[in-house]
């Protein structure tokens, strides 16, 4: 349906301006209905036609899902918009189902230079995330694969079978020098695909067997499932994990982050791997200012409670096509406050939707930004948390070398 014909089928003409209709359904009491909407329906069309954004998906298409559009991926020649053509024949509407493409790439470990994150380098067996967080800062990567930011990225997935086969050949090859490699640093390599197709164990696998450190970004409970090899690891200095927890009330996580473990689980994994002996870091990410950072004390006692020794924060990221799943998402379900949180935002980022300047896109800029890393400081310290960051040993790593039958295996 285009904008157009939205504005008439409320009863707006176009040429009233979308202000001034809007005003005058506002001003007739939002007891009434108004052009086919009325109460919250009422309020969330009106800000999705100020904020010239198309319709969302139809319910039952993204039931489940984060995303509630599935705009054209912005490198695409032609943009597919839905539109309305007065034709009352009803459509077939089917709920999207997860689909998954095996990917065979060359190499297996991403390396970066980026002076604000601790690690250099670091491996993401699946592209997109069935967990569905609207706020991933990783949705405009599947652009690259001709696919929407949107409801593609939680739907159309790719696993990288051959993933622990080619870091074992990477671990060989000369020269290499380990450092710990990072995991869930764009996907979650937790997500529910890892049930079946079990990629994240099988690299875990082979960085145990080499004496190789590793670092671990989750938000589900799956984690658990390899503690049998993590927890030997962390034994040896060679494993942690960080669980990112964005709020405590399980209804905001619903809609946030639609198949991620509820805040309750991600508790109980962090007591889990704690009484394993696995270093557990806590990640209050990201923090949505107006939505979620009044609950930063609130997750950092909980998280402590249960085990975890060391925090970390991350402000709200709104890369390319995030900033408009974010209006999006805001629009579906906060309508009232899609200005405020948007101009929250902006104050964190000196004034725009998002920079991406080194030093400043994790934690912001600002009055706004300082304030709420202060709080998180302050809190950190009076609860007991280490500020030191658990350093792993790289003194251990043997690197897989071909035997006689032409397999690889290991040194010693």
């Amino acid at each position: 349906m285009s904008t157009n014909a939205t504005m008439q089928r409320n009863g707006f003409e176009a040429g009233q301006g979308v202000g001034q209709g809007i005003g005058q359904g506002i001003g007739q009491g939002a007891g009434q209905e108004i052009g086919g909407f009325s109460g919250r329906g009422l309020a969330r069309e009106t800000a999705r036609l100020r904020s010239h954004r198309p319709a969302a998906l139809d319910p039952t298409i993204r039931r489940g899902r984060g995303a509630t559009t599935n705009e054209t991926g912005r490198f695409e020649p032609l943009k597919r918009e839905a539109f309305d053509d007065e034709w009352d024949i009803p459509e077939d509407v089917a709920r999207r189902e997860t689909q998954v493409t095996l990917e065979k790439p060359k190499t297996i470990i991403t390396r970066n230079n980026s002076p604000d994150i601790g690690f250099d380098r670091s491996i993401n067996p699946y592209r997109g995330c069935e967990h569905g967080c609207f706020y991933c800062f990783a949705r405009p990567s599947h652009a690259y694969q001709g696919l929407s930011a949107g409801l593609d990225f939680e739907t159309k997935l790719f696993a990288k079978l051959d993933a622990p086969a080619l870091l074992e050949k990477e671990l060989a090859a000369k020269g290499y020098s380990a450092r710990t490699i990072a995991m869930g640093t764009n996907t979650d390599p937790y997500q529910p695909i890892e049930k079946r197709y079990r990629i994240t164990r099988g690299i875990l696998e082979v960085l145990a067997r080499t004496g190789h450190p590793v670092g671990i970004v989750t938000k589900s409970a799956l984690v658990t499932r390899d503690i049998d090899i993590l927890g030997p690891m962390a034994e040896r200095g060679l494993a942690k994990v960080a669980i990112s927890i964005t709020t405590l009330d399980p209804k905001l996580s619903r809609k946030m982050e639609p198949r991620a473990a509820s805040p309750a689980r991600r508790l109980d994994t962090i007591r889990r791997l704690t009484n394993e002996g696995i270093p557990v870091t806590v990640l209050v990410a990201p923090v949505i200012p107006g939505i979620t950072d009044h609950e930063i004390e609130r997750i950092l006692e909980a998280a402590y409670a249960a085990g975890a020794r060391e925090a970390g924060y991350v402000m709200l990221r709104m890369p390319h096509e995030v900033k408009d799943l974010t209006r999006d998402w805001l629009i579906e379900h906060y309508p009232d406050r899609l200005e405020h949180v948007l101009n929250l935002v902006r104050d964190t980022r000196g004034g725009k939707e998002y920079d991406a300047s080194w030093g400043k896109r994790q934690t912001g800029v600002g009055p706004l930004a300082w304030m709420i890393g202060r709080r998180f400081e302050i809190a950190r310290k009076r609860i007991g948390y280490r500020e030191e960051r658990t350093r792993l040993r790289t003194d251990l790593f043997r690197p897989p070398v071909k035997g006689r039958a032409g397999q690889l295996e290991l040194f010693g």
